[in-house]
């Protein structure tokens, strides 16, 4: 019997019959007894939340007790994910369609049961191999489902927030940033809308954020004729809306018009000169998207590469959050399956950004040099920009990128996700024979000469986390750091969106 751990390949999917209720456990000597509920099976090792908790112990060698007890011989497995409708509806069954086209499975859907959708993977002999149980809710309910044994997966818009970690912390589920317990599914754009008939065309993320803060009441503070401002989002507990509102100093203090559905939403905007909304990308309907050009001039659009890399102020990303590690053999193989190009088309094709590793030459990165240089203050010298330029012109960027709380090296739960996946990439060889440069950026705050520190022990800290997961580096690989402070913002200075967006260690490849 051991303490159960997670890998290198955290789980996205992790499988189990609908356990709710306890079981009781005891060992073949029976000095040793155990009940709780059993939060993982793999069909060989049971995971049980214990008083002591999370422990792991062979199944053959012990008894167990209870209405929930897997039987021992023909278990199927069963998997719950319950999360945003986009997710659950949309993503996940198109994915579980295209595992199953790939190798040669067939997957069926069986009636929903109590707004439940479910599906079974079968072999060719059409023999069940998983069943599969999907139900909608919002992030919210997916991480109390998450936390109360209701699911196996959270298909959530966010990360948990400090209130459901320390849920979570209480029966033995850690939700903390670090955890391996989050993968990143995709990434998602939301934008800012008005009428058309509003002659708005561009905003400033920090004019957004004073909007739904309460500071900006009338459009004549954006330069417009006097015409009060109206505030539109979409349904209170909408994962997406819950990050968007995460990124207001304090809860909103001006009046906000919630919607049921993006379309009502977008439908209201459009018919409103004096509205203003956020909305993803794919629900703008007949509301009139606005690009974002901050106070220092630089322009953003959701392109796909500011997706990946969270260039992009707006992004929202897709989190699948796992109970258990513990997965059968057909679950094992359907996560190798998820980096697969198939997969990752699929994901594109769902409307969301994939998480497939882009590299990003400097010729497409332009604007954002100029920009720096443009803006750069009295303590970022020519000498420091000429360093950094030329390491990245030997280099290629890879859309993997890390972001910090202020003022620390705490990754934050995406950058804890992307780490693994550059791990498992050297791990796999992608980066056989090639040199990795970590560089480090800080936001402006505070003296340079300290940013400038801050930013090498960023790129130093992701590199100790990097060989951590990895156990040792391979011996055709080699890694570098080095930091930057303020020297290449992605944003003002003047909005906590736009300092985070500097607070990074970027990825560079080179030969």
């Amino acid at each position: 019997m051991y303490a159960a751990a997670g890998g290198l390949a955290a789980a996205l999917l992790c499988a189990g019959p609908t356990w709710a209720e306890e079981v009781t456990i005891t060992s073949a000597q029976g000095a040793l007894t155990l009940t709780g509920r059993i939060a993982g099976y793999d069909g060989t090792y049971l995971e049980i939340e214990s008083s002591h908790g999370p422990v792991t112990l062979a199944y053959a060698g012990v008894t167990c007790a209870g209405a929930d007890c897997p039987p021992r011989d023909g278990y199927i497995p069963t998997l719950r994910l319950s999360g945003e409708p986009v997710l659950s509806g949309l993503l996940v069954p198109a994915l579980l369609a295209g595992y199953a086209r790939e190798t040669g499975l067939a997957l069926a859907q069986e009636p929903d049961v109590d707004d439940t959708a479910r599906f079974v993977l079968q072999d060719t002999a059409g023999d069940p191999l998983l069943h599969v149980r999907l139900r909608a809710g919002s992030s919210a309910e997916a991480f109390a489902d998450l936390i109360t044994f209701e699911t196996d997966i959270a298909l959530t818009y966010r990360a948990a927030n400090p209130r459901e970690i320390d849920r979570a912390t209480e029966v033995g589920l850690d939700l903390a940033p670090a955890s391996d317990r989050s993968l990143v599914l995709g990434g998602e754009a939301l934008v800012a809308v008005t009428s058309p008939r509003n002659p708005q065309r561009t905003i400033d993320p920090a004019a957004i954020i004073a909007a739904f803060a309460g500071r900006i009441v009338d459009w004549q503070s954006l330069g417009q004729a006097p015409q009060p401002l109206t505030l539109h989002l979409g349904p209170a507990q909408d994962g997406q809306v819950e990050a968007f509102l995460a990124l207001l100093p304090k809860p909103p203090a001006a009046a906000i018009t919630y919607h049921a559905t993006a379309a009502d939403l977008a439908a209201a905007v459009a018919a409103d000169p004096g509205a203003l909304g956020v909305t993803p990308l794919r629900a703008t309907g007949v509301a009139q998207p606005l690009g974002l050009r901050d106070n220092c001039g630089l322009t953003r659009v959701p392109r796909l590469a500011g997706l990946k890399t969270q260039d992009y102020p707006l992004t929202t990303l897709a989190f699948a959050v796992v109970r258990s590690h513990r997965q059968p053999d057909v679950v094992r193989d359907l996560l190798r399956w998820l980096r697969s190009p198939a997969a990752q088309l699929i994901v594109r094709r769902a409307g969301l950004s994939d998480q497939g590793i882009t590299p990003i030459p400097l010729d497409d990165q332009g604007e954002r040099i100029a920009h720096a240089v443009a803006i750069a203050g009295p303590d970022t010298s020519l000498r420091d920009l000429q360093d950094m330029v030329a390491l990245m012109l030997a280099r290629v960027r890879i859309s993997l990128t890390f972001r910090f709380a202020n003022g620390t090296t705490d990754l934050d739960t995406a950058s804890a996700a992307n780490l693994r996946t550059l791990a498992l990439a050297i791990r796999n060889g992608a980066y056989a024979g090639r040199d990795i440069m970590l560089i480090g950026f800080s936001d402006a705050e505070g003296e340079a000469e300290a940013n400038r520190d801050l930013s090498a022990a960023r790129a130093l800290a992701v590199e100790s986390a990097l060989l951590t997961l990895l156990g040792h580096l391979p011996d055709d690989v080699r890694i570098g750091t080095r930091g930057f402070g303020e020297a290449l913002p992605m944003g003002c200075d003047d909005t906590s969106w736009g300092r985070r967006m500097n607070r990074r260690v970027e990825v560079w490849v080179g030969d």
